[in-house]
């Protein structure tokens, strides 16, 4: 068991046959690469916003790293690189260019889709691991919270990450300040590559200009090793992008043994299962991510 899966202290589900199993969950990303033996028979669907291609692909690699946190069976690994919903089913959709680039109006494509097809993927979950700041257009801003919170709504269960603009107060992403969806923190264990330097302290941090607590939970996010998009490797990233997968993970193990819960009610769970880290509230929220808490009755 890696270290991810320890202080997750996942084995409890895995012990239980849970992992995820027919828990549809959609990625806003880069795209995948189906090729990894970790990802075969996971992906479900990929749909291309950016360059409209039809075979799954990513050019940035951003996007295979998130699905193999979510759900890689570590097959390449003999099993040390496992996701954690392992049996999930994940929707790719590719909302980011090979840069990692992407459009308000591409995430905004990407969520009306998600709204007309998720009965017929069983789509339950959004992972989004991409954000922005706070833009000088409003509008843009407005607009792509009005979109993620239309998921909510819906009843699907949207996990946003809190973004790498940290260690300064109301540093947390676009749509992450969104007060109705989960924005995840990192723990923040070691140190992450941003913009070529080397930061200790960088997951976004609330609160937001409403005063609203941010992130949520917080959960493993440095130095995670997850799928390459090419060959059969595996590479180290780092950032609240690996943290999001890592709780959307979870919550695929919960709705498994729990099915009838609602987003609401999935929060609210997460608000009083969460472990406190004994960091500042702004940091942490209400506190890392564990398994065994979060499944136990």
């Amino acid at each position: 068991m890696n270290q991810v899966h320890a202080l997750l202290k996942s084995d409890y589900a895995y012990s239980r046959n849970i992992f995820g199993k027919n828990i549809g969950i959609a990625v806003l990303d880069t795209g995948v690469y189906a090729g990894h033996p970790d990802l075969m028979n996971r992906i479900v669907l990929f749909k291309d916003f950016i360059n409209n291609r039809r075979d799954p692909y990513d050019d940035n690699g951003h996007g295979t790293h998130v699905c193999g946190i979510l759900c890689g069976s570590g097959k390449a690994s003999g099993g040390v690189c496992m996701g954690i919903a392992p049996l999930a089913d994940v929707v790719c959709l590719k909302v980011l260019d090979r840069k990692g680039n992407g459009s308000t109006g591409d995430v905004l494509n990407a969520c009306r889709w998600i709204l007309a097809n998720h009965r017929k993927y069983g789509i339950r979950i959004v992972n989004i691991s991409v954000g922005t700041v706070c833009a000088s257009r409003r509008s843009e801003d407005d607009e792509l919270i009005r979109g993620v919170e239309q998921l909510w709504d819906e009843g699907l269960t949207v996990v946003a990450a809190a973004g790498n603009n940290g260690p300064r107060a109301g540093s947390i992403t676009i749509p992450g300040i969104s007060r109705k969806i989960i924005t995840v923190g990192s723990l923040e264990e070691g140190e992450c590559l941003t913009d070529c330097r080397r930061q200790i302290l960088y997951s976004g941090r609330g609160p937001t200009k409403e005063c609203v607590v941010k992130p949520e939970v917080i959960a493993p996010g440095t130095d995670v090793m997850s799928c390459a998009n090419y060959g059969t490797g595996y590479v180290k990233k780092s950032g609240t992008s690996m943290a999001a997968p890592v709780v959307s993970g979870c919550i695929a193990l919960l709705m498994e043994c729990r099915p009838e819960l609602k987003n609401s009610e999935i929060k609210m769970r997460l608000y009083e299962r969460a472990a406190d880290m004994g960091l500042p509230l702004e940091r942490q929220g209400w506190g890392m991510i564990q398994v065994e808490r979060l499944l136990k009755p």
